[in-house]
């Protein structure tokens, strides 16, 4: 299974490899990027290592996929996007975003997004053609739900303290995108 790759009119989305370690520690040992994250700020280069392999190999248990998000025009890594999980029989699968602090508020994530969501239901993933995204957020995260909104996520309800990380419960808003709702930009 080819891992694939796509271009959009300033990104490109390609798979991340060891040579990226250096950027995944950038990103998550930034603690505004990690904020609303299950995880403490990365402090060692091999925990980025970690990440990287993680994501391999959803993609190799052809459970999931993560696309390094890079700035075209000089190959910066400066983000990551993908779907954390999915479920070829009920076509239905989990988005998840992340970006470094310092190139927020350009559309950067909303652009990466789009490309992905419209693969996704355009059949484009090794998963096949999917009906349904979800995403989940922190209260407070307003960023990304301002993202999910400018792509066509539709706010589905409150998922009172069902995660738990840094040692506290945490209420999770749930988003969701249906195939016959997406418009593309």
């Amino acid at each position: 299974m080819k891992f694939p790759e796509y271009e959009t009119k300033r990104l490109t989305l390609r798979k991340l490899t060891e040579d990226d370690a250096e950027g995944i520690f950038q990103l998550f040992s930034d603690s505004l990027v990690i904020t609303y994250y299950d995880m403490e700020a990365l402090s060692d280069i091999s925990q980025a290592k970690q990440i990287i392999h993680l994501m391999q190999e959803r993609f190799e248990s052809n459970t999931g996929i993560r696309w390094g998000i890079r700035i075209a025009e000089t190959d910066e890594l400066v983000g990551t996007c993908g779907f954390n999980s999915w479920n070829k029989d009920m076509k239905s699968a989990v988005i998840g975003y992340d970006l470094r602090s310092h190139f927020w508020g350009r559309g950067i994530i909303t652009e990466a997004i789009h490309q992905i969501v419209k693969q996704a239901f355009g059949g484009g993933l090794p998963c096949g053609e999917l009906n349904r995204i979800q995403a989940d957020t922190v209260p407070g995260n307003i960023g990304s739900e301002l993202v999910l909104k400018k792509v066509g996520f539709k706010e589905e309800g409150l998922r009172r303290q069902c995660g738990y990380w840094k040692n506290q419960f945490h209420d999770l808003k749930c988003f969701g995108l249906l195939r016959s709702e997406y418009k593309e930009i």
